[in-house]
């Protein structure tokens, strides 16, 4: 059973009841042109993990856990859009709209693929989500029980948004969830220290965080 050097005490599981989900790294949220651009980010705070998450990916799959990707996006006719999530803010360009990359956000479009370098490998579980939490109004849940999933990995952006909410959503249904601290990012880092901080807090109130290099060198010698 792999040990892992983590916050705030060691994480323990086994690869085969083990899955890696990787939250929203779409061309949307990570390349110049969309949606967080849009929304006045600066897209390299969250491209520059790309390197380190391919790494996170190419070990999970080495030892045999289930890799799952998400992808936050909608209908073509929005009808899985609500307008509060539609009308917020003050972007140039709002979800529906076309963009350099297609319709920002919207299923099918160029914008919404994950970007090349994380690319899935066929047959691994791409999971399209219209929320936030990868959990609401997906089949997460059924696919993580049909395959005896009890301990989830996590990986990806934005740390305070996309990325905490699915794990607290993880941590009320029972899974024991893990952060890896170098494959994760936001526009904001001090959102996402703030976050990290958040998850372990309390003995591991949501679960818990590690640094890349240790959880490659646990996985690696489990």
């Amino acid at each position: 059973m792999p040990t892992i050097k983590a916050l705030p005490f060691d994480f323990r599981f086994e690869p085969a009841s083990t899955a890696l989900i990787v939250i929203d790294m779409q061309r949307d949220f990570i390349e110049p042109g969309g949606f967080g651009e849009t929304l006045g980010n600066d897209v390299s705070r969250v491209s520059v993990i790309v390197p380190d998450v391919k790494r996170l990916i190419e070990g999970c799959r080495r030892e045999g856990l289930t890799v799952i990707h998400t992808m936050e996006c909608h209908r073509p006719d929005l009808s899985d859009l609500p307008d509060a999530k539609r009308n917020r803010g003050n972007p140039t360009l709002r979800i529906g709209d076309a963009g350099p990359m297609g319709r920002i956000l919207i299923a099918g479009e160029a914008g919404t693929e994950i970007v090349t370098e994380l690319a899935p490998l066929p047959g691994e579980i791409v999971i399209e989500k219209p929320g936030k939490g990868a959990f609401y109004a997906t089949g997460l849940s059924q696919v993580l029980a049909e395959r005896g999933i009890t301990h989830l990995i996590f990986a990806g952006v934005t740390t305070e948004v996309c990325v905490q909410t699915t794990m607290r959503e993880a941590n009320d249904r029972g899974f024991n969830c893990l952060l890896v601290e170098e494959a994760t990012a936001s526009y904001f880092p001090e959102f996402k220290q703030a976050a990290l901080e958040m998850i372990r807090a309390q003995g591991g109130i949501v679960g818990w965080t590690a640094h890349l290099a240790d959880f490659l060198e646990g996985v690696n010698h489990g």
